[in-house]
């Protein structure tokens, strides 16, 4: 076998690869957008390609007479956002404090975020929920973004120290020279070279409560304080199932938010979450 036959059989195999994982990512995307459109309300019944395709079911979640959907909306976009905004506050000057400074109970307290990375969520239920009850936070929204905000700390201050560990100690010490303090170091040295690993933090803080169902169906128990996966698994089982299409048009919706988010952080996405791997 000649070399270019060998290099075109590489490059056809590397394709097929390709076209394979895009079929099996955007086939499941594509029959939930179909769905949202089947003038039916059964599972049974919807088609990735609808014959007569309606938005009856995004008019229906848009009808605040009949449906919360827009209430769970802003409950979920609420939570997100001050999720996200709080976890690179905190992140940040965690992450900054374990690349700048040495201290003592540095090495286990990074030990210590890398071993509740390791411990799932619904592990903790148990005690999400005893915790929440006593302190009073119980089908709170506030109780909730704390909760999301603490699942951040440990997985977001590794990948940033990681990044922050890249930017080079010597503009620390020359702004210090300089006469600028530490706070004004990391607002206008640190921060402003951080910016691909911020956006890589924020991103991830805001998707990980649009995507959680478990520790928010355990703190939540008013129709009112839903969020958006509560609201709509509540809105498919009272009716048996038999609202399946109106739950698809509600996925199909939840993913808008989060698509403008990546488009606008994407410049930075890739960088950030390499250069925050390469280092610990």
């Amino acid at each position: 076998m000649s070399k270019k036959q060998g290099k075109l059989i590489r490059l056809t195999v590397s394709y097929l690869i390709i076209l394979t994982m895009c079929a099996i990512v955007l086939y499941p995307l594509l029959w939930v957008l179909g769905s949202s459109f089947n003038p039916g309300d059964s599972l049974s019944g919807s088609r990735m390609i609808p014959e007569n395709p309606t938005l009856k079911h995004y008019a229906f979640l848009f009808d605040l007479e009949r449906s919360n959907y827009l209430l769970w909306y802003w409950n979920s976009m609420k939570i997100s956002l001050l999720t996200m905004v709080l976890s690179v506050i905190l992140v940040s000057f965690t992450a900054y404090s374990f690349s700048r400074y040495r201290f003592v109970g540095r090495k286990n307290g990074l030990m210590t975020f890398l071993i509740l990375q390791m411990i799932p969520n619904f592990a903790a239920l148990i005690a999400i929920f005893v915790l929440a009850t006593r302190l009073g936070l119980i089908d709170s929204h506030y109780g909730l973004i704390l909760f999301y905000v603490g699942g951040q700390i440990p997985m977001s201050t590794w990948l940033m120290k990681g990044y922050l560990d890249t930017i080079p100690k010597d503009l620390d010490e020359s702004a210090r020279m300089d006469g600028a303090g530490h706070f004004r170091i990391f607002i206008q040295i640190i921060m402003p070279l951080a910016k691909p690993i911020i956006s890589v933090v924020a991103l991830f803080a805001f998707i990980a409560p649009l995507g959680d169902f478990i520790i928010a169906r355990i703190l939540l128990r008013s129709n009112e304080q839903f969020t958006l996966a509560v609201g709509l698994y509540d809105l498919v089982a009272k009716q048996f199932g038999n609202s399946f299409t109106t739950f698809a048009a509600g996925a199909v919706l939840v993913s808008v938010p989060i698509a403008l988010l990546f488009l606008a952080f994407q410049k930075y996405f890739v960088s950030g979450l390499t250069a925050g791997g390469t280092k610990g």
